[in-house]
């Protein structure tokens, strides 16, 4: 019989799956530590999904093996899934109950007692914010209501890990900020989280990150230690036209990168000090005079895209 570890709550040693020709995850290592809110980033295609679903036990990998909990993914999974939360994509709700129905229904398939389940409930339904919404039909209920409904649902069996796939995609800014309330709560109890997100703002709320690009991990760390791997420095330039600002230092020798976010321009250079007044007369040049030029710390989003250039795509 296996014995979960006190050191990792999730161990990855070279997994990898394969779908046809397609290697969706290659070679795969990570670990997660007891406690800790681990965010597992990149774009839609990178292997997210695929991942979480080896480490759920849900699918057999192809290659390599992991351990969640001191428990083997493939040889004990049915006994690993009674110890771990699992909030996919679209959790399956039931429109045609209220929330509490859900609730005990999920209760009813995790095996939760009628005692257990009962003391449970006004702590779930209150932590959530759900306690005045729990004859409401699941139908009724807003985006973020429902993934704080998918989300209760998958705690009533009090799991010490708890996986969470994309969980706030499609949800406003104020929902996304009352479900990591919530997470920071269940942090605080020794509960450990394994989340997915596209999202690079989101992902630094979690202790540890790990950027994944093609199946494979380009970075596992900190977001101190990951913003610290960025080659060179970052400028922000504002314009009234970003795309002649864009096309007057596309192809100076001190830009070494030029991306249009939003309303501004990020120029990667070697050093800002240097760039700031030969930029500042090249966009005078392109009659871009009223141009404001800045130097600002990298974001994740930045070092991501230098890393995927650096991979070659």
């Amino acid at each position: 019989m296996t014995t979960s570890s006190n050191k990792t709550a999730i161990r990855a040693e070279g997994l990898t799956k394969r779908f046809g020709t397609l290697v969706a995850v290659d070679g795969l290592n990570l670990e997660v530590a007891p406690g800790e809110a681990f965010a597992l980033v990149g774009p839609d295609g990178a292997g997210k999904t695929t991942t979480m679903r080896m480490l759920c036990g849900i699918m057999d990998p192809d290659g390599g093996r992991a351990e969640v909990l001191g428990f083997d993914t493939v040889k004990e999974s049915e006994r690993l899934k009674e110890h771990i939360g699992y909030m996919p994509q679209r959790f399956g709700l039931y429109d045609d109950l209220t929330v509490a129905e859900n609730i005990r229904f999920y209760a009813d398939i995790y095996g939760v007692s009628k005692a257990e389940r009962e003391a449970r409930l006004p702590e779930l339904l209150g932590f959530s914010n759900l306690t005045s919404f729990q004859d409401r039909l699941a139908a009724n209920l807003s985006g973020g209501m429902r993934q704080k409904l998918g989300l209760t649902c998958a705690l009533i069996h009090t799991p010490r890990l708890l996986f969470l796939d994309e969980p706030t995609f499609g949800v406003d800014p104020v929902s996304r900020r009352e479900f990591w309330a919530i997470l920071y709560q269940l942090l605080g109890t020794g509960m450990s989280i394994f989340l997915t997100t596209a999202y690079m703002d989101e992902a630094e709320r979690a202790h540890r990150i790990a950027l994944m690009h093609r199946g494979r991990l380009l970075i596992d760390d900190t977001l101190e230690a990951i913003k610290e791997k960025f080659q060179g420095e970052l400028l922000e330039i504002h314009a009234l036209d970003l795309h002649a600002a864009k096309r007057a230092l596309a192809d100076h020798p001190l830009a070494k990168q030029v991306l249009a976010r939003g309303d501004r321009l990020l120029v990667t250079v070697d050093s800002a000090a240097a760039a700031l007044k030969p930029f500042e007369i090249i966009l005078q040049g392109a009659g871009l005079s009223g141009a404001r030029l800045d130097k600002v710390e990298p974001g994740l989003e930045d070092l991501f895209v230098q890393m995927v250039q650096q991979e070659g795509g």
